[in-house]
């Protein structure tokens, strides 16, 4: 509490300063997001009631700014923390900051160079063009492929382009920092997208080393965890991740479509549970339909499939409505259905939906929720 209240005080006195001097800026923003979510088929469970924060974004709060150096060049920073509004708890594993973390600098010829804690270039350039922007309902199963952003990373170096007539391009590399082995734990990404007008492409690939076994413990890496459910829990032991992304949409008036495909691999050593290598494909398909101003519906679907050591399917549709009351605040209907089939490395495979990462329990899950966000 003291080192919060001591740094609003510092936010503060930073405020009077910033309106005194146009060319440097401060921001205080957040969301908070809550809402009530039932669930059929929870942990073996047949049905569960619970309050449910963040449904449609992650409850934060942050501060960024910029300072002006000349010449088109610009010192940057953003602090950004989350938090659970129901328990007042801390957010990404008890972190003060650990949603973004950054210092750079930011040039309007040369792109922005970033150095923190931060997403991955992926996640940057695909994710705006699914149905994520919607929610993490839409995620495949257990969020194999990150398309949620379940993991962040940290000790990164990111570089990303000004925008080149519609292209972007965006490279990091993360340092493991371990003694005697620059590989283990390490992670490094690229990714790219394109803006025609209507429609708008991306690709990018990541890898993580998921720690050198002999050097550190497995699991010691710049990365977050991947494996935070049922559907990929078997390959936690894994050596390393690649994870390969594509996206696409289109607008038309007031409807947008797209879709994403995901390659998804764990490749394994002697120091892991499991042998030879793992492997997720996803598809996913979305549809939204913006009526009014006001008003969205949008509707998904997921087929995500593994082989290699085990082999499971899953299969998930999704719906969720979204009304806006002002520019600030809007209240939401949403949900998901599962149903999975085959083994997950460890058993019959459950179903889970989307990045929740609710164990079910069983074959199939039914998920829903309703809630309230405000932003400021």
């Amino acid at each position: 509490m003291k080192r919060f209240s001591a740094l609003l005080a510092a936010v503060c006195s930073v405020l009077p300063f910033t309106a005194a001097h146009a060319q440097n800026s401060v921001t205080l923003y957040g969301v908070v997001d809550d809402g009530i979510s039932y669930i059929h088929n929870s942990g073996g469970q047949s049905s569960q009631w619970k309050m449910s924060a963040g449904n449609l974004s992650g409850d934060r709060w942050g501060i960024k700014g910029s300072e002006d150096l000349g010449g088109g060049l610009a010192a940057i920073f953003r602090l950004e923390s989350g938090f659970d509004i129901n328990s007042g708890q801390p957010a990404n594993n008890n972190r003060l900051f650990g949603r973004l973390a950054i210092v750079g600098l930011a040039s309007k010829q040369y792109g922005t160079l970033s150095l923190g804690r931060q997403y991955d270039p992926v996640t940057d350039v695909v994710q705006p063009i699914t149905a994520d922007n919607y929610s993490g309902v839409f995620a495949p199963p257990g969020d194999i492929d990150n398309y949620d952003d379940s993991a962040r990373f940290d000790n990164a170096v990111k570089w990303t382009s000004p925008n080149w007539s519609g292209a972007t391009l965006e490279a990091m590399y993360a340092l493991g920092g371990v003694a005697g082995s620059v590989a283990s734990g390490q992670t490094w990404s690229a990714g790219a997208s394109f803006n025609a007008g209507s429609l708008t492409a991306a690709a990018g690939f990541l890898h993580v080393d998921n720690g050198n076994a002999r050097t550190a413990t497995r699991g010691t890496t710049t990365a977050d965890s991947f494996f935070n459910s049922s559907v990929n829990l078997a390959y936690a032991s894994a050596s390393g991740i690649n994870i390969t992304r594509v996206g696409a949409q289109y607008v038309a008036g007031s409807i947008t479509a797209g879709g994403a495909y995901s390659y998804t691999q764990y490749s394994s050593d002697a120091a892991s549970a499991f042998r030879g290598s793992e492997h997720f494909q996803n598809g996913s398909v979305f549809l939204n339909w913006m009526s009014t101003p006001n008003f969205q519906v949008v509707g998904g679907y997921n087929y995500t499939r593994s082989g290699g050591n085990s082999s499971a399917t899953y299969h998930q549709a999704n719906l969720g409505i979204d009304y806006i009351l002002t520019k600030r605040t809007d209240v939401y209907l949403g949900g998901g259905y599962t149903h999975a089939s085959g083994n997950n490395g460890q058993g019959p495979a459950e179903a889970v939906v989307g990045s929740f990462d609710v164990d079910s329990g069983a074959r199939s899950q039914l998920l829903t929720f309703a809630g309230m966000r405000h932003r400021f």
